[in-house]
């Protein structure tokens, strides 16, 4: 079951902590961001937030989601479709939940993970914990509420380009760590199109990109929100969502993102035959 809901896990991602970096960091970030290019960038990401909802978005304190999810391999759909609830309490707290029984979860909070079965509940896979912290920490989400405000990020207008045939401004944001997010914003609605970033696998150092892609948005308590997600690993698709309902600041309870580990599922129970 584990190795069948690897493919599941990637749906999610959101919100994490903030990273710490030296004064110079902050100090060459200050002086970057004083110059023409840097201005363009940082209008471009207020018009952005403007139009995804100003106030309304940055005021969400939790969001519940309930949709279909659907995996991919080697950029062909390998799945009917699983109904997914997910719950959202930032900065670190997420919970999904999937198949029509709601049950198998993934629970995250901080940098702890939990799969949630009819077993019990076992830690995460280390691999599976990796991936999901990546993108996670990578997250338009993220990038907003914690990199942007971060007055060590370095901020860079990329120019004019075209993002899934709609013409965009691109803009570049470095944390002091130089990883960048790259988010492609439509020149007519100021809504995101597109999030691109790349990094190096810590096994065989080559460097791999993944895009998570915005479309169909509709007007949710006044927060522009994407119904459509496509997430994309070196030009090919790995999964796609279809949102058929959101909800903002419902008041979601702290112990829904609570989970004690149980069982080892590697671990031999019973005398061997």
């Amino acid at each position: 079951m584990r190795i069948q809901l690897a493919s599941i896990l990637l749906l999610i991602g959101s919100f994490s902590f903030a990273q710490t970096a030296p004064a110079s960091s902050q100090s060459m970030a200050s002086s970057i961001n004083q110059g023409d290019n840097a201005k363009k960038a940082r209008a471009l990401l207020d018009q952005m937030i403007q139009a995804l909802g100003g106030q309304a978005y940055l005021n969400v304190k939790d969001i519940s989601q309930e949709g279909r999810t659907y995996s991919y391999y080697n950029g062909q759909p390998n799945s009917v479709g699983t109904p997914f609830w997910r719950f959202v309490k930032p900065p670190d707290k997420e919970r999904t939940e999937f198949t029509k029984q709601r049950d198998i979860a993934f629970v995250n909070t901080g940098d702890k993970g939990y799969e949630i079965s009819y077993k019990g509940t076992a830690a995460q896979e280390p691999d599976q914990l990796r991936d999901y912290l990546r993108r996670r920490n990578h997250s338009l989400d993220y990038v907003i509420r914690v990199w942007l405000p971060d007055p060590k990020t370095a901020l860079f207008y990329d120019g004019p380009k075209v993002a899934q045939q709609k013409p965009c401004d691109s803009v570049t944001l470095m944390n002091a760590e130089n990883d960048s997010v790259t988010i492609f914003i439509d020149s007519n609605r100021h809504l995101p199109v597109q999030r691109t970033f790349e990094w190096r696998d810590p096994m065989d150092k080559l460097k791999n990109s993944e895009d998570e892609i915005y479309d169909n948005y509709r007007d949710v308590q006044g927060v522009m929100t994407p119904h459509i997600l496509l997430r994309t690993k070196n030009g090919d698709t790995v999964n796609q969502r279809f949102l058929t309902s959101v909800k903002y600041n419902s008041g979601l309870s702290d112990s829904l993102f609570q989970a004690t580990v149980t069982y080892d599922p590697y671990k031999r129970s019973g005398p061997r035959q």
